[in-house]
């Protein structure tokens, strides 16, 4: 797939539907309640943010990140 500006919101919407599943199968969440957490953070906000190409990773890499979000781990979140 070729990635264009009119394709990028999708990649975004995709790979956060991926990452609330994720979530919810571990954590024993409902999607929606997944998915409500993972907009409220940091991992999200840099997400949503095209000009940082978070999109472009892959899900294991964002779920890296928000494992070293949740733990507070600043320097791994700063560092993946």
């Amino acid at each position: 797939m070729t990635i264009t500006e009119h394709t990028i919101p999708f990649c975004i919407d995709a790979l956060s539907v991926r990452v609330a599943q994720q979530y919810a199968k571990s954590n024993g969440l409902s999607h929606t309640d997944a998915l409500r957490f993972f907009i409220s953070t940091k991992t999200f906000e840099l997400l949503i943010n095209q000009k940082s190409y978070l999109y472009l990773e892959s899900l294991e890499y964002i779920l890296d990140m928000l494992d070293a979000e949740l733990s507070e781990d600043w320097d791994r979140w700063y560092k993946i």
